[in-house]
């Protein structure tokens, strides 16, 4: 795929502590490897070359665990925040490495078994700022919901646990940005992502991707206890 990934991978996990205790949230150990490691094999395989790692808290585990298992086919850097800077933040501290193309965009501790190839073709096709990808859930209430226009761009945001329970529409974790919105984010202020840069672009900006998946956020004790299930994977699988 002709577009860099950048990885969100800095938060403070608080959530899933209980857990991992000082492991960060992408090496939690799903079906016996780094949840991370499942995620770069993904991503390999659909021919990403570049990616770049936004990290923060518990950062030098994450990039030891980088050099010792490096990628014949994927160039993998990593820029670290000083402080923590938020989502938006995040990005805007990467400009150096992320100022060239499309950016994908992937929150570390999100999976979705979508056609990531697609994703980047439709993104193409129809030439907007933003592509989202979204998915239905069950149980939208922990999640950022969002509402569609008629013509697929999104219409409105809710923030997590802004939204009605029930089943939604929401944002799976995965954006992808035009050099023209990369552009606007380095320019911002604020820092989060959906609040103070998405949820502020004029409507008909975002074009959403709508996909029935499988799909899980290991942010919590349940769905990371439920991840491999959910991946479909087994302890003695490679990749």
């Amino acid at each position: 795929m002709n577009v860099t990934v950048a990885i969100l991978a800095g938060g403070l996990g608080t959530r899933i502590s209980s857990v991992l205790g000082d492991t960060p949230k992408v090496l939690g150990p799903v079906a016996g490897r780094p949840f991370l490691d499942w995620m770069l094999d993904r991503l390999e395989k659909k021919g990403v070359a570049h990616v770049v790692m936004l990290l923060g808290h518990l950062s030098d585990a994450v990039i030891a665990h980088l050099n010792a298992n490096p990628r014949k086919k994927m160039l993998i850097e990593w820029v670290v925040e000083p402080e923590p800077m938020g989502t938006l933040g995040a990005l805007r501290n990467a400009r150096e490495s992320l100022n060239l193309g499309d950016v994908m965009l992937i929150n570390g501790d999100t999976f979705i078994d979508a056609d990531l190839k697609d994703l980047v073709a439709f993104h193409e096709e129809n030439a907007y700022p933003v592509t989202m990808l979204c998915v239905s859930v069950e149980d939208g209430s922990r999640f950022g919901q969002v509402q569609l226009s008629e013509d697929g761009t999104v219409r409105r945001f809710y923030e997590k646990g802004m939204g009605k329970p029930g089943p939604a529409l929401v944002n799976a974790g995965i954006n992808i940005f035009s050099p023209e919105a990369m552009a606007r984010i380095f320019g911002s202020q604020g820092s989060s992502l959906e609040r103070d840069f998405l949820e502020a672009l004029p409507q008909g900006t975002i074009m959403a991707k709508s996909v029935d998946a499988a799909f899980v956020d290991i942010g919590t004790p349940e769905s990371y206890e439920a991840a491999a299930s959910i991946m479909g994977l087994r302890p003695d699988q490679k990749s």
